[in-house]
């Protein structure tokens, strides 16, 4: 007698007199600890796509994504670092404005995944991968006054929209509009914005009295 039997399969004739029909017997049992060999690679793309893209383009759409994407993942990391760690009379604004651009971010890396899967290559999706390849400076572990939150987190924009109207210009040349796009109409619109509301508090005005 077998135990634990996966499945099994029998004839199940019809009650018309038809064919037999094959059926599985599911069990119960857990199957933990499976592996097998990747379905695709990491610096692999698929050969093909039935997007118009030829796999070369597509494959340097995916690098240049990909980059953008571990420092998206970065900068969402180091708003949401200064969300929980900001303190000072300006707490409660800047705790608020921190959130709101970390989940704005987080669309953006959504975004951008899905983009470098639709193209048929393989995004990075863990923290040590992201860690190893952003190009976001590491901030301290330390708690930080508020100017220099900001000062970090401008820098860090300002290497996002570097790195993205680049790659948007090369999208172009390969004829891949949805990446250009993509990294125009999101990426640097939405950094710029979120820059420009972060700039302002760092310009010295009088609180209260001129």
């Amino acid at each position: 007698m077998r135990v634990n039997q996966r499945m099994s399969t029998k004839s199940n004739h019809h009650r018309d007199g038809g064919a037999g029909v094959a059926e599985r017997e599911h069990s119960s049992e857990l199957l933990l600890h499976q592996k097998a060999v990747p379905t695709q690679r990491f610096n692999e793309v698929r050969k093909r796509v039935p997007i118009a893209l030829d796999a070369e383009k597509r494959a340097k759409s995916v690098d240049a994504l990909n980059q953008v994407l571990v420092d998206t993942i970065t900068l969402r990391d180091l708003y949401k670092k200064h969300h929980w760690q900001v303190s000072g009379p300006t707490f409660y604004p800047l705790h608020l404005l921190f959130d709101k651009h970390a989940g704005e971010q987080s669309e953006l890396v959504d975004l951008l995944a899905e983009r470098i899967m639709t193209l048929g290559g393989v995004c990075y999706a863990m923290a040590h991968d992201v860690a190893e390849n952003t190009k976001i400076p590491r901030p301290p572990k330390d708690r930080e006054e508020p100017p220099v939150q900001l000062s970090r987190l401008l820098e860090a924009h300002e290497i996002v929209l570097q790195e993205a109207r680049a790659y948007a210009k090369e999208a172009v040349e390969s004829g891949d509009d949805g990446t250009n796009d993509l990294l125009v109409s999101d990426v640097v619109r939405t950094n710029e914005l979120e820059a420009w509301f972060v700039s302002e508090h760092v310009v010295e005005m009088p609180l209260a009295k001129a």
